[in-house]
């Protein structure tokens, strides 16, 4: 049955100072009669109030003898305070739904699943406490009570029957509007539908709901992406316009480029006027710009052979050249309210834990925990919504009780400023002018000797009393390429920092950013890196949903550390590094620069500075510490790692073709097989042992990956299942067939 609710304020009692009553207007529909007018599992609208309000209970007509399409009305009372003015989800609108992989029952717990999409309504009160770090808020149009509205999609996977689930709740942070939890825990393909491919249904036969919506509003429709509407900025009704700065670079010649890179919706020029711009270009960030004469570019896309105007697009006429900096500064127009991303996904979080009645929340009644996972810009988004207090719902309410961001190295991101751009992370080729990696880095405080200031990344959370578990996973790539090492050290990288009881931080051995099947360089000098970490996380979800609801402490921390040598400059990193045939080696590491926006950055989330003046010194990054093979000898070791056919690294290079050749790759690691024989390791020089001296017979190999993969086991960083698909795996390899 289809429930519309309408509130209509009466006259407040008689002698009652804050008491007043309300009508409450329901209209129930005939649900079979909806059926055959739209056909099953069609738009089905649903409304629910501030949980603060009292239950109010909708009873089906004929139970009372009344017919279905009957009004009626019921009359109660609420007490007014400030509270209620801050409504979270008003309205939950479901649009579809289906079952997944035809009703297949996952798990011990013989559970079928079904997918939801829909939109969830919200509005939010710009005077509430829990708002107030919302950037621009305050500019954004509010409807006759004061309240911001607004709309995020979502996706839900959840089991049909909800009592039979885990009662937990698993939201995944999209990343640019893509989902990619059952890419990271199913081993299925990221934005594949779920409904027809769950993937080894891992998280479905562990009994979690797994939800998606979105939060960042520069995202463009396509391709299954979720999308959110966030409101604009105004100041007294009028458009809000500023200075943006916009890097350009591409790794292949065209003569057009979005603003911005990772399908995102750019702010548009104000026009095409190209005095109000400047574009210049560079090789690399320490080199000098030259810029660009203005009859040599326009505000436009090359389509059809010619360049049509377009105010979110630059079009060159000599066409862009890989790897080179192109920098625009130009007048944008319109800012998003951003920062609602972090308040959507709060309150959506907030109406599945705790709205009541089915007919309102999917999930009622059904979810005790959330845990928030995410993955690169999504785990710095995860790092950053806990940073600026978030995890504090208007009730003040926790709204995670565990955290997983994964591969966001040691950053933070453009979340939540006026003209923010969340795609963009300083790298150390790519996008250094974009604060991503600020200060403070640490779990605990720490101080900053250079600014003198002193702050950690949980303080809002902590003093909530809302510092969720959190897990930090990290591969070899955030150490090279994402300032990984910041999480655990001081600014300066001279001495480790300690770790809030409540986080763990895991280092995954070798690993790169992404996974990747393929070995293809591509654009790369080396393979790319094969080593699949994916068992590792699957592991740890296990441990921390222990830790959350048992207690039970989960694995020690293990990460690379300055105190036993394990955690290492650049410098001493190239002495240790073995003489591999055909290999280069970096010349340079990631180092975020220390960026000064202006001086309404950090109070108001506003930049003066377009782009933001650098200053000194920059902060120190370090890298893991490799052994005689060029494997890194901290953290998670795989049995890939302990066991090896292969060198695995988190760094790459950047080819010729691609421009800006010997720069590190953004996300890309390498990988160098062993020689498979010691006649092999001779005519090529290779500084490492070969597969057969390590490992005379298969079987030899075999036992030793058994053990490895049971010890990680032991140490509670693989299940059993993932040490059965490990030794079979190794049991396949063929490198002794001439035996």
């Amino acid at each position: 049955m289809s429930i519309h609710c309408q509130l209509m304020k009466s006259q407040p009692s008689a002698g009652i100072m804050m008491r007043s009553q309300w009508l409450i207007v329901l209209s129930a529909e005939s649900a079979d009669r909806r059926q055959k007018s739209e056909g099953p599992f069609k738009t089905n609208t649903l409304c629910v109030r501030n949980r603060s309000l009292p239950t109010v209970r909708i009873l089906n007509g004929r139970k009372f003898g009344m017919h279905r399409k009957r009004l009626f009305v019921v009359m109660f009372h609420v007490i007014l305070c400030p509270q209620l003015l801050s409504a979270e989800v008003v309205k939950c609108e479901i649009q579809s739904r289906e079952p997944i992989a035809d009703g297949y029952c996952f798990g011990p717990r013989k559970l079928a699943y079904e997918k939801l999409t829909g939109r969830l309504h919200l509005e939010v009160d710009p005077r509430h406490e829990a708002n107030q770090r919302v950037t621009d808020l305050k500019l954004a149009d509010a409807d006759d009570r004061g309240r911001v509205t607004f709309w995020t999609e979502f996706c839900l996977l959840k089991p049909v029957d909800t009592g039979k689930g885990n009662r937990r709740l698993f939201y995944d942070v999209n990343n640019r509007g893509n989902k990619l939890a059952l890419g990271a825990f199913n081993d299925a393909g990221n934005n594949r539908n779920a409904a027809e491919d769950p993937g080894n249904g891992f998280l479905m036969r562990l009994g979690y709901s797994v939800l998606w919506c979105g939060w960042n509003g520069d995202v463009r429709p396509g391709n299954g992406r979720l999308l959110i509407d966030l409101p604009a900025a105004r100041e007294n009704g009028k458009p809000i316009t500023g200075k943006i700065y916009a890097e350009i670079s591409v790794n292949s010649k065209s003569f057009s480029q979005p603003f911005y890179w990772g399908n995102s919706n750019s702010y548009p020029a104000v026009s095409t006027d190209k005095r109000l711009a400047k574009l210049t270009v560079r090789p690399d960030r320490q080199s000098p710009a030259v810029a660009i004469p203005e009859g040599e570019w326009e505000f436009a896309r090359f389509e059809g052979g010619k360049s049509v105007p377009d105010l979110k697009h630059l079009y060159l006429k000599d066409g862009f050249q890989p790897g080179m900096l192109y920098d625009l500064i130009y007048t944008g127009i319109d800012p998003r309210v951003t920062g609602l991303g972090f308040a959507a996904v709060r309150d959506a979080i907030s109406f599945f834990k705790h709205a009541e009645g089915e007919t309102a929340n999917p999930l009622s009644a059904a979810i005790d925990k959330a845990y928030i996972f995410g993955i690169s810009q999504s785990g710095r988004f995860t790092h950053h919504f806990l940073y600026d207090g978030f995890n504090t719902d208007e009730q003040n309410r926790i709204v995670f009780d565990a955290a997983m961001p994964h591969v966001g190295g040691g950053g933070k991101g453009q979340f939540n400023f006026r003209f923010a751009q969340t795609t963009r992370h300083g790298s150390q080729h790519e996008d250094l002018l974009f604060p991503s990696d600020f200060f403070p880095f640490n779990t605990v405080p720490q101080t900053d000797p250079h600014s003198g200031k002193t702050a950690d990344s949980f303080a809002r959370a902590r003093a909530k009393g809302h510092l969720p578990k959190i897990f930090f996973t990290e591969t070899s790539t955030e150490y090279w390429c994402r300032a990984a090492s910041l999480l655990h050290t001081d600014v300066d990288g001279t001495k480790d920092a300690a770790v809030d009881p409540n986080v763990r931080i895991y280092f995954f051995t070798g690993a790169q950013h992404g996974n990747s099947s393929s070995s293809n360089r591509g654009i790369y000098q080396n393979e790319r890196n094969t080593l699949d970490h994916r068992p590792l996380l699957r592991a740890l979800l296990v441990a921390l949903d222990a830790w959350v609801s048992t207690g039970k402490e989960p694995p020690a921390s293990t990460y690379p550390r300055i105190d036993d040598g394990t955690l290492i400059d650049l410098k001493t990193w190239k002495n240790q590094f073995p003489r591999l045939p055909n290999s280069n080696v970096p010349r340079v590491v990631y180092t975020p620069l220390r960026l000064d926006p202006g001086p309404r950055w950090e109070s108001l989330g506003i930049a003066d500075n377009v782009p933001p003046k650098i200053l000194e010194p920059s902060f120190r990054t370090l890298v893991p510490a490799i052994d005689r093979d060029g494997n890194e000898v901290a953290g998670i070791k795989l049995p890939g790692v302990s066991v090896p056919l292969a060198t695995y690294s988190g760094w790459n290079l950047r080819g010729k073709d691609c421009g800006a050749k010997d720069m590190l790759a953004r996300w890309t690691g390498s990988q160098w097989p062993l020689p498979r024989t010691a006649k092999q390791r001779r005519n090529t020089d290779d500084p490492r042992r070969s597969i057969h001296e390590r490992f005379p017979t298969q079987a030899a190999y075999v036992g030793k990956v058994r053990d490895a993969a049971s010890r990680l086991q032991e140490q509670r960083f693989l299940l059993a299942e993932d040490v059965d698909r490990i030794i079979r795996k190794a049991e396949s390899r063929e490198f002794w067939d001439d035996e």
